[in-house]
């Protein structure tokens, strides 16, 4: 009689926490996604309905009271504001996916590069539809500090920044060798969107709500992106 003892294996639950740990990071990419995507929903829908009043009131507040062409705070916020929210510009989001895009190539990195040339480009694209189709006005409730051109809903540079931003961050923790130093990459990603996205509000030049839109589906475009390369590079190594 064969008394080979059989192989140990943990408990079902056990297992399936093992499971879930090894999945976080995608789990974690899924739930953004899906969030960011139900956010926008319940942002449009507001849109729809013509709700303004969280819009006006926040703008109000953040110019001095009687002056709607005046911010408050000293005159180098302003000046900071328009700085940071360069930063989320075509032509600064560009340059840095080009330079990224430079070194990835370089490194035969060949699925991070077609991450950055499907999820800026990509949303840029998706971003300019969503303006023509809303073709929601800039606010003139106050005075705007910068020029612009287009429409409002989406807010480009909040939805732009999100992608490149985060998609950059993604890249970067994805190399680092530690938890902390992946986990500070990405806050300092998220850090920076959020500051831009803030910076056009306190400008002037889109309604809190654009700014809100703009944070949910560029999360979204950017780990749903992420999310396809991921699938398709496990596919790729499962045959």
């Amino acid at each position: 009689m064969d008394r080979t003892p059989l192989p140990f294996r943990p408990p079902l639950p056990r297992r399936l926490l093992r499971l879930a740990a090894g999945q976080a990071v995608p789990l974690l990419a899924l739930a953004v996604c899906a969030a960011g995507l139900l956010g926008f929903a319940l942002l449009a829908d507001m849109l729809e309905d013509g709700e303004h009043r969280f819009d006006e009131a926040l703008m109000l507040a953040l110019r001095q009271p009687g002056d709607a062409a005046q911010p408050i705070g000293p005159p180098w916020l302003a000046l900071a504001m328009r700085d940071l929210t360069a930063l989320g510009g075509i032509p600064v989001l560009g340059l840095l996916s080009l330079v990224a895009l430079g070194y990835l190539l370089l490194a035969r990195q060949g699925r991070a590069a077609l991450l950055l040339l499907v999820s800026l480009p990509g949303g840029l694209l998706l971003n300019t539809l969503l303006k023509q189709g809303f073709d929601r006005p800039r606010p003139a409730l106050v005075a705007h500090l910068v020029d612009v051109q287009t429409l409002s809903f989406p807010s480009g540079h909040a939805m732009l920044s999100a992608v490149g931003y985060l998609t950059l961050g993604a890249l970067l923790a994805g190399a680092a060798a530690q938890r902390r130093q992946q986990g500070y990459i990405m806050g300092a990603a998220v850090l920076l969107v959020l500051l831009i996205g803030a910076s056009r509000v306190y400008l002037g030049v889109h309604w809190p709500t654009d700014v809100l839109a703009g944070w949910c589906l560029g999360a979204a475009w950017a780990m749903g992106c992420w999310l396809v390369l991921q699938v398709s590079g496990w596919r790729r190594r499962d045959r």
